[in-house]
């Protein structure tokens, strides 16, 4: 089977990560896959910021637990945060981010690196606790956060293949 199509097919979100620091090539190999990644009309209205400090990821995870009401939480503490913001007046940001993070996950599953996608940042970028920590990460206020890329070591194995069972119809 073709390799990419295997990479896919593989792909499963890690929720645990080993402390272990990720190769700084590695990073940078995924943070050019998200460059590739389509765009809108090609206008590229992201930005990447890849936080490599696990106190400072622990700070704004705290931050988004105490603004939805969450205790403990914790993103499941990740070495890497990749950060993906844009413009929030981009017609395509969601969906060009969307691509973003997708190459995101293929590139971390290729290079054995575990990935999963945290959402909780979309409707609270502008809580004055949440703004602060973005700020902080030199985040542009005039960007919106759709979902970031929590990456690691794998702690343990893959998880198990879930089943899918989402609806297809071919119509011939």
């Amino acid at each position: 089977m073709d390799q990419t199509i295997q990479t896919i097919l593989n792909r499963r979100s890690t929720r645990s990560f080993r402390r272990e620091p990720l190769k700084e090539e590695d990073i940078r190999t995924i943070v050019d896959c998200a460059l590739h990644a389509p765009s809108g009309m090609g206008k590229q209205t992201w930005k990447f910021t890849v936080v490599e400090n696990r106190e400072k990821i622990q700070r704004l995870a705290a931050a988004i637990g105490t603004e939805l009401g969450r205790d403990g939480y914790d993103m499941y503490q990740p070495e890497v945060l990749l950060i993906p913001s844009n413009l929030k007046e981009s017609r395509f940001g969601p969906e060009d981010n969307a691509c973003a993070m997708e190459n995101i996950y293929l590139a971390a599953e290729a290079l054995g690196i575990g990935c999963v996608w945290i959402n909780q940042l979309q409707g609270i970028c502008d809580a004055p606790q949440i703004r602060q920590v973005l700020d902080e990460f030199h985040i542009p206020a005039d960007h919106v956060v759709y979902g970031m890329a929590a990456l690691g070591y794998k702690d343990g194995g893959a998880p198990a293949p879930k089943e899918r069972i989402g609806k297809v119809e071919y119509i011939r």
